[in-house]
Protein backbone atom coordinates (compact mmCIF):
# COMPACT_ATOMS: atom_id res chain seq x y z
CA UNK A 1 0.00 0.00 0.00
CA UNK A 2 1.58 3.42 -1.17
CA UNK A 3 0.32 7.09 -1.61
CA UNK A 4 1.21 10.19 -0.50
CA UNK A 5 0.72 11.87 3.58
CA UNK A 6 -2.45 11.71 4.36
CA UNK A 7 -4.01 9.24 2.10
CA UNK A 8 -4.65 7.38 5.04
CA UNK A 9 -2.19 4.67 4.66
CA UNK A 10 -1.28 4.50 8.47
CA UNK A 11 -5.02 4.68 9.87
CA UNK A 12 -5.27 1.74 7.60
CA UNK A 13 -2.90 -0.62 8.70
CA UNK A 14 -3.66 0.13 12.10
CA UNK A 15 -7.08 -1.27 11.64
CA UNK A 16 -5.82 -4.42 9.25
CA UNK A 17 -3.33 -5.25 12.15
CA UNK A 18 -6.75 -4.85 14.55
CA UNK A 19 -8.45 -7.51 12.34
CA UNK A 20 -5.42 -9.66 12.47
CA UNK A 21 -3.28 -9.36 9.30
CA UNK A 22 -0.24 -9.42 9.06
CA UNK A 23 1.37 -5.57 9.18
CA UNK A 24 4.61 -3.55 8.69
CA UNK A 25 4.74 0.52 8.50
CA UNK A 26 8.33 1.15 6.66
CA UNK A 27 7.94 4.82 7.77
CA UNK A 28 10.60 3.85 10.73
CA UNK A 29 14.32 3.73 10.88
CA UNK A 30 13.85 -0.43 11.32
CA UNK A 31 12.77 -0.77 7.67
CA UNK A 32 13.84 2.79 6.34
CA UNK A 33 17.20 5.24 6.36
CA UNK A 34 18.62 8.00 4.96
CA UNK A 35 20.72 8.05 2.38
CA UNK A 36 21.31 9.68 -1.11
CA UNK A 37 19.22 13.33 0.85
CA UNK A 38 16.56 10.82 0.73
CA UNK A 39 14.47 8.07 3.10
CA UNK A 40 14.99 4.75 1.35
CA UNK A 41 13.42 1.31 2.52
CA UNK A 42 16.40 -1.08 3.42
CA UNK A 43 16.51 -3.09 1.30
CA UNK A 44 18.01 -6.38 2.95
CA UNK A 45 15.23 -5.63 5.57
CA UNK A 46 12.65 -5.26 3.42
CA UNK A 47 13.72 -8.54 1.54
CA UNK A 48 14.16 -10.83 4.33
CA UNK A 49 10.56 -9.50 5.44
CA UNK A 50 9.34 -10.72 1.89
CA UNK A 51 10.86 -13.95 1.46
CA UNK A 52 9.93 -14.81 5.34
CA UNK A 53 6.93 -17.45 5.08
CA UNK A 54 3.81 -17.04 7.00
CA UNK A 55 0.37 -18.27 5.74
CA UNK A 56 -1.36 -15.02 6.79
CA UNK A 57 -1.65 -12.11 4.41
CA UNK A 58 1.58 -9.13 4.86
CA UNK A 59 -0.02 -6.13 4.48
CA UNK A 60 3.19 -3.42 4.31
CA UNK A 61 2.61 0.72 3.77
CA UNK A 62 5.45 3.13 2.75
CA UNK A 63 6.70 5.75 -0.05
CA UNK A 64 9.96 5.02 -1.08
CA UNK A 65 12.01 5.74 -4.12
CA UNK A 66 13.32 2.45 -4.07
CA UNK A 67 9.82 0.56 -3.27
CA UNK A 68 9.44 -0.36 -7.23
CA UNK A 69 12.53 -2.78 -6.69
CA UNK A 70 10.17 -5.15 -4.36
CA UNK A 71 7.23 -4.74 -6.67
CA UNK A 72 7.41 -8.16 -8.58
CA UNK A 73 7.60 -9.70 -5.00
CA UNK A 74 3.82 -8.51 -4.02
CA UNK A 75 0.81 -9.89 -5.08
CA UNK A 76 -0.33 -6.25 -5.64
CA UNK A 77 0.53 -2.73 -5.21
CA UNK A 78 -2.45 -0.26 -4.00
CA UNK A 79 -2.32 3.09 -4.52
CA UNK A 80 -4.59 5.60 -2.07
CA UNK A 81 -5.00 8.12 -3.55
CA UNK A 82 -7.58 11.35 -1.74
CA UNK A 83 -8.12 14.82 -3.16
CA UNK A 84 -5.68 17.34 -2.15
CA UNK A 85 -8.24 19.52 0.20
CA UNK A 86 -8.87 16.04 2.02
CA UNK A 87 -5.41 15.35 2.19
CA UNK A 88 -4.46 18.67 4.01
CA UNK A 89 -7.63 18.23 5.92
CA UNK A 90 -6.19 15.19 7.44
CA UNK A 91 -2.92 16.47 7.69
CA UNK A 92 -3.71 19.42 9.74
CA UNK A 93 -6.43 17.19 11.89
CA UNK A 94 -3.79 14.44 12.94
CA UNK A 95 -2.51 13.61 15.95
CA UNK A 96 -0.18 10.74 15.32
CA UNK A 97 2.04 12.30 13.14
CA UNK A 98 3.93 16.01 12.82
CA UNK A 99 4.64 16.47 9.08
CA UNK A 100 2.39 18.99 7.15
CA UNK A 101 1.75 20.67 9.62
CA UNK A 102 4.36 24.00 8.48
CA UNK A 103 3.51 25.89 5.48
CA UNK A 104 6.92 24.43 3.65
CA UNK A 105 5.95 20.90 4.37
CA UNK A 106 1.94 21.60 3.12
CA UNK A 107 3.90 22.92 -0.09
CA UNK A 108 5.99 19.87 0.09
CA UNK A 109 3.04 17.71 0.09
CA UNK A 110 1.42 19.58 -2.48
CA UNK A 111 4.72 18.93 -4.59
CA UNK A 112 4.87 15.30 -4.24
CA UNK A 113 1.00 15.09 -4.86
CA UNK A 114 1.45 16.27 -8.19
CA UNK A 115 4.98 14.61 -9.32
CA UNK A 116 5.14 11.42 -7.58
CA UNK A 117 1.92 10.00 -7.45
CA UNK A 118 1.60 10.11 -11.06
CA UNK A 119 4.36 7.61 -10.92
CA UNK A 120 2.64 5.43 -8.15
CA UNK A 121 -0.46 5.47 -10.43
CA UNK A 122 1.32 3.96 -13.57
CA UNK A 123 3.23 1.37 -11.29
CA UNK A 124 0.33 0.26 -9.16
CA UNK A 125 -1.99 -2.77 -9.89
CA UNK A 126 -5.15 -0.83 -7.99
CA UNK A 127 -6.22 2.53 -6.87
CA UNK A 128 -8.56 3.22 -4.14
CA UNK A 129 -10.19 6.36 -3.41
CA UNK A 130 -9.00 7.09 0.16
CA UNK A 131 -11.48 10.00 0.86
CA UNK A 132 -14.26 7.24 1.69
CA UNK A 133 -14.51 5.84 5.15
CA UNK A 134 -12.04 4.17 6.32
CA UNK A 135 -13.36 0.57 6.57
CA UNK A 136 -14.76 0.38 3.39
CA UNK A 137 -11.27 1.04 2.14
CA UNK A 138 -9.73 -0.99 4.39
CA UNK A 139 -12.66 -3.82 3.28
CA UNK A 140 -11.36 -2.96 -0.24
CA UNK A 141 -8.07 -3.68 0.68
CA UNK A 142 -8.43 -7.56 1.99
CA UNK A 143 -10.11 -8.07 -0.63
CA UNK A 144 -7.50 -7.04 -2.88
CA UNK A 145 -4.89 -8.60 -0.71
CA UNK A 146 -6.00 -12.15 0.37
CA UNK A 147 -8.78 -13.95 3.01
CA UNK A 148 -9.25 -12.86 6.35
CA UNK A 149 -6.91 -15.02 8.81
CA UNK A 150 -9.81 -15.99 11.25
CA UNK A 151 -11.50 -17.66 7.91
CA UNK A 152 -9.98 -21.11 6.32
CA UNK A 153 -8.41 -20.64 3.30
CA UNK A 154 -10.12 -20.89 -0.40
CA UNK A 155 -8.56 -22.38 -3.33
CA UNK A 156 -7.68 -19.38 -5.78
CA UNK A 157 -7.85 -20.60 -9.36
Amino acid sequence: MTGMSGTGKSSALAELGRRGFRVVDTDSPTWSEWALDEWLWREDRMAELLAAEDVRPLFVSGCMSNQGKFYDRFEAVVLLSAPAEVILDRIEHRTTNDYGKTPAERELVLHHLASVEPRLRATCTHELDASRPLEEVVDALIAIGGPSPFCAPTTRR
